[in-house]
C-alpha cells in the first residue's frame, strides 16, 4: 500500500456506506458547521461528496472548492452535486500535501475523516494552514475506532475491530487519530484550538441509529476490509 491508498477501497458498497454515514451523523457532526456568508472554503478530501452535499446546503451563501486525489470519487461527487442542483461547489482534483492555491487563499478549511488515512497528518495540516488566511478557521472531524464500546462483550467483535485498526496502520493510516487531534493541530502551528467530542450512542430505543450507524456504517466499514484482512492474514 502507499500513503495515499484508501484502506476501504472505492467500491459501490463503500460509496453507499459513506452516504449512510454522512446522512446518519448529519446532526451530530454538522449542527454547527456554519460559515459566514461570502466565505471561500476549501473542503480537503471530499471523496464521493457525501459530506459536501450537507455542508454546502447548510452554507448557501459560501463558496466551496472541494478537492480529492481520487478522480473516480470526484466523478461520483460531481454527479451527486449536479443531481441535487447544488450551485456553490467547485470540484477539483487535488493533493492535500501539494496544494496549488496561493497562500492565505481560503477563509476556512474543512476536513472530515481524511487525516486518518494519511501517513503524515502534520504535513497535511501544515499544507492546509498555508492556504488559510490569517484569522481564518479550520474544522477537522475524525473518528477513533478505539473508543468503541458495546454490550454484551464479544471477543470476536473486539478482534474484528482491532483487525481494521491494525490493517489501516499498515497503509500508514491511523484509525485512532481522533484522540490526537488537539496535539496534531498545535504541532502544526494552529492557535486557539478546541476539541468538541461527538459521541454516538445506540440502543434499541433508537432504531434509526441501529440501522443507520451500527449496521450501515460501522459494521459495514469492518465488513468492507474483510477480504483484504483475510488475504493478508492480518487477524
Amino acid at each position: 500500500m502507499t500513503k495515499y491508498d484508501y484502506v476501504h477501497g472505492y467500491t459501490k458498497r463503500e460509496s453507499l456506506r459513506l452516504e449512510d454515514q454522512a446522512n446518519t451523523l448529519d446532526d451530530i457532526l454538522h449542527h454547527d458547521t456554519i460559515f459566514p456568508a461570502g466565505s471561500r472554503i476549501l473542503e480537503a478530501g471530499c471523496g464521493n461528496g457525501a459530506q459536501t452535499k450537507i455542508i454546502a446546503k447548510k452554507n448557501p451563501g459560501s463558496h466551496f472548492i472541494s478537492i480529492d486525489i481520487s478522480e473516480s470519487s470526484l466523478k461520483k461527487a460531481e454527479k451527486l452535486i449536479k443531481d441535487l442542483s447544488i450551485k456553490n461547489v467547485n470540484l477539483e482534483v487535488g493533493n492535500i500535501l501539494d496544494l496549488k492555491y496561493d497562500d492565505e487563499y481560503f477563509d476556512h478549511v474543512f476536513s472530515c475523516f481524511v487525516l486518518e488515512h494519511l501517513s503524515s497528518p502534520i504535513d497535511a495540516l501544515k499544507s492546509l494552514k498555508r492556504v488559510l488566511r490569517k484569522g481564518g478557521s479550520i474544522t477537522v472531524i475524525e473518528g477513533d475506532h478505539g473508543s468503541t464500546y458495546y454490550y454484551p462483550y464479544s471477543s470476536y467483535a473486539e478482534r474484528a475491530i482491532q483487525s481494521q485498526v491494525s490493517f489501516q496502520a499498515l497503509s500508514g493510516g491511523n484509525a485512532l487519530i481522533g484522540r490526537q487531534i488537539y496535539p496534531l493541530l498545535n504541532k502544526s502551528g494552529f492557535k486557539n484550538c478546541t476539541v468538541s467530542p461527538r459521541m454516538v450512542y445506540v440502543d434499541s430505543s433508537k432504531p434509526e441509529l441501529v440501522e443507520g450507524f451500527t449496521k450501515s456504517t460501522f459494521i459495514a466499514m469492518i465488513e468492507g476490509i474483510k477480504e483484504k484482512v483475510i488475504k493478508e492474514r492480518y487477524y
